[in-house]
């Protein structure tokens, strides 16, 4: 089935799906039955602080982990920060290039957890990992109530740009500062793959998410991509020295697949759990593209920025000679392929 996304907001970037469902429970495409937020959840407090980033809002109590910058004050509050890394502090570079990679799979999460749902308007919904904010901008505009968490306090200050009605927090899986069962739907866009232990991850999803919830999240697929292939030629191609990539213990690892989502999803408690491939074309100017890496953003930006002045200049002509035959309409065009599983937060048991 293909579908066609509006523009990312902001960006008149558009997106191009072909997907294929597999599921190892019963089919969610119908409505809930029971209320979308039941009265446990609706008044349920957040383990945080709403507003964090806006100057009306009230403020977190400073830490020893906290950041305090004009009139702005945050607490991170318990963040697995394996990964994080590479995208701490590169806010600007990463919404300029890589932001619009992972936004190819926004619209899809929304469609999945709608589907489940019956519909988002009026529902709480959680962005974990949120990043500059351009899955909860989304979110917002089909109606739902977001609230966004993230490690960086500098994506944030972009999350609010982009979407100023949003809660934002400082936290991260797991141990998001989040009361349990409050969120009808709670997503991670490209989190789980870049967390020390991603079973913890998805536990902590679950337990934010109310029951007969949706818990929805998309990972890269173990396989070689096609812009992973291109930093990898222009790695060898300019002589740079790579920066050796940092790796799970194989016992908290899981498979990069639909079954390995699957068995993690699984594994965590959810219910009714589906998979699914998701492949789109993925547009975006050259130049935009390479302030990913030239920014220091992910692990190709550790590598460029780790680089002599004179490697880098020869590392971004090598790109710009890479990338000349995919270009086409003055954009560098990669097909992108992703994983995204869902499923349900328990139901209580009825009783006899």
């Amino acid at each position: 089935m293909l579908k066609t996304a509006s523009s990312l907001p902001g960006t008149g970037v558009a997106y191009r799906w072909s997907q294929c469902w597999s599921s190892s429970g019963p089919s969610v495409q119908s409505p809930l039955n029971d209320p979308l937020r039941p009265p446990s959840s609706r008044d349920a407090p957040l383990q945080g602080v709403r507003n964090s980033l806006s100057r009306d809002g009230p403020h977190c109590p400073r830490g020893t982990d906290g950041y305090s910058g004009g009139e702005y004050h945050v607490t991170t509050i318990g963040a697995d920060r394996r990964g994080t890394g590479n995208w701490a502090g590169v806010g600007r570079p990463y919404s300029q290039s890589f932001a619009h990679l992972c936004a190819g799979a926004i619209v899809p999460l929304l469609d999945a957890a709608e589907a489940v749902l019956g519909r988002l308007a009026g529902c709480r919904l959680a962005d974990v990992g949120c990043g500059t904010g351009n899955l909860t901008a989304l979110a917002i505009g089909r109606g739902a109530e977001v609230t966004g968490v993230d490690p960086d306090v500098g994506m944030l200050a972009l999350a609010r740009e982009m979407a100023p009605q949003a809660d934002l927090l400082v936290g991260a899986v797991p141990a998001l500062p989040l009361a349990p069962a409050t969120f009808d739907a709670v997503m991670a866009n490209f989190v789980v793959n870049h967390v020390g232990d991603p079973r913890a991850a998805v536990t902590d999803l679950k337990r934010v998410c109310r029951p007969g919830g949706v818990v929805a999240v998309t990972i890269w697929p173990s396989e070689l991509s096609a812009i992973n292939e291109l930093w990898s030629d222009v790695v060898e191609a300019s002589g740079a020295v790579a920066v050796a990539q940092q790796r799970l213990p194989a016992d908290k690892d899981f498979g990069r697949t639909e079954q390995g989502l699957r068995e993690l999803l699984v594994g965590a408690g959810l219910d009714e759990v589906q998979t699914e491939t998701l492949a789109w074309d993925f547009a975006i100017a050259a130049e935009d593209l390479w302030a990913g890496p030239a920014g220091g953003v992910g692990g190709i930006g550790k590598i460029v920025t780790s680089q002599s002045p004179s490697m880098q200049s020869a590392m971004r002509q090598e790109y710009l000679r890479l990338v000349a035959p995919m270009t086409s309409g003055g954009e560098v065009v990669f097909p992108a392929v992703a994983l995204l599983g869902l499923g349900r937060a328990p139901q209580p048991e009825p009783r006899g």
